[in-house]
């Protein structure tokens, strides 16, 4: 069974445009790595500082290998200052 990832980002309001770029920069490595089944980046309509990954892995082992990327380490050190709140993650599975 597969895992579904929901990542929120908030950027501050001074720094929406400076974080979509690296959001952005997310979507071609990570479609590219082994199990990686599904990686989208959403934006809120009604809030445009709240970005949301919305991802499908095989497993936890495709998970794990992820996190272990250069291109997530350093979108993790590279938003940080950009954020207005902590990044949350959460994990899913289909019911």
């Amino acid at each position: 069974m597969s895992i579904r990832i929901i990542a929120r980002l908030v950027a501050r309001p001074d720094s929406i445009e400076a974080l979509r770029p690296l959001l952005l920069g997310m979507l071609e490595p990570t479609r590219k790595e082994a199990g990686c089944i599904s990686y989208e980046l959403v934006n809120n309509t009604a809030d445009p500082a709240e970005f949301v990954f919305v991802e499908e892995w095989a497993s936890q082992e495709a998970i794990n290998a992820h996190m272990e990327t250069p291109h997530l380490k350093g979108l993790v050190v590279a938003s940080a200052p950009l954020l207005a709140a902590p990044l949350d993650v959460r994990f899913y599975t289909v019911c």
